[in-house]
């Protein structure tokens, strides 16, 4: 039987319903403890197997192609946040200030891995040089976010202060990582040949850790705060936030000289965010019920960003033939 075309897919679906059972039923007491020592585990085996999988000789043959990873770095890291106090004037008329401070925070994030690197092979763009920017981001992310989130903004982290946060994060996420490349030569090829598991590890820790941000966020009044108005607002930022990052990545790659397959990986790698990553480090650096409007902005530029960068790596494989 044909899956319906306008149907989400099963991971978009499977986080609306954690969404519904958090507002609905939120864990608390000792079962929040619990959910959150089960949510530790995920997100770290996460990483290890993410460490275990990554070719170190894809990672070297695209390491030697500076100029493009340091477009996707400022991308990332300097123009995001840039754009994202530029707008306050704009965005914080449509949103709630914990809202506008997820806005913030995913402006801060690591650029995605699986995707970026999806997204690029299927428009027929430099995959090494995608493999190689995507996983740099990501874990140079692990130190600079919890220090842009200190800089850019006043609220109290969790965590202390940001070059504590960024401790803890790397413990968290660096250490399994670093684990996993260890282990890559006796693992790897057990790994590669069991992808779903990677997948469904991948999926079930940011689902557990969206149950248990939510479940706080619902017990602080989340519902009570967020309305209608507010998510199609949301939605709109989002929507004008990719867009200007997308058409601004691709101009400065075709002004600074870059050939095709350079540019396809700088737009794909400059325009993502990392919700494997972003979610385990809002649990860490945010507290209490703001964590629940923090991540939301992140969910939904997750969501976007995958239907968009699927319609236009359609179109550059096109325009290839």
């Amino acid at each position: 039987m044909q899956r319906p075309r306008f149907l989400p897919d099963n991971f978009t679906l499977a986080m609306i319903v954690t969404v519904i059972a958090a507002s609905f039923f939120p864990c608390h007491g000792q079962g929040a403890v619990i959910f959150n020592d089960v949510t530790h585990v995920a997100v770290s085996l996460l990483f290890f197997l993410h460490g275990a999988k990554l070719s170190r000789e894809a990672v070297i043959a695209g390491v030697t192609h500076w100029r493009l990873h340091l477009l996707v770095l400022l991308c990332t890291f300097a123009l995001f946040p840039l754009l994202g106090l530029l707008l306050k004037p704009v965005l914080t008329p449509l949103v709630t200030p914990d809202l506008y401070l997820g806005i913030l925070f995913l402006c801060m994030l690591p650029s995605t891995v699986q995707s970026s690197i999806a997204f690029t092979a299927a428009a027929r763009g430099n995959v090494p040089a995608a493999i190689c920017s995507a996983s740099a981001s990501n874990l140079l992310g692990i130190f600079i976010t919890p220090v842009l989130v200190g800089l850019l903004t006043s609220a109290q982290m969790q965590g202390g202060s940001p070059m504590e946060s960024a401790l803890q994060i790397a413990l968290q996420l660096l250490l399994p990582f670093i684990a996993g490349q260890v282990a890559r030569r006796w693992i790897g090829a057990w790994v590669e040949r069991h992808k779903p598991l990677t997948r469904m590890v991948d999926q079930g820790s940011i689902l557990l850790v969206v149950y248990t941000a939510f479940s706080e966020a619902v017990g602080e009044g989340l519902w009570h705060q967020v309305s209608w108005s507010t998510l199609a607002g949301l939605m709109l930022i989002n929507v004008l936030l990719l867009a200007l990052v997308m058409g601004a990545s691709a101009q400065l790659a075709r002004r600074l000289g870059f050939n095709r397959e350079d540019r396809i990986a700088i737009v794909f790698c400059g325009s993502k965010k990392s919700l494997a990553s972003g979610v385990p480090m809002a649990k860490v650096l945010f507290a209490g019920g703001a964590l629940g409007a923090v991540v939301l902005p992140l969910m939904l530029f997750h969501q976007l960003q995958l239907m968009v960068c699927a319609v236009l790596a359609q179109r550059y494989a096109k325009s290839a033939d």
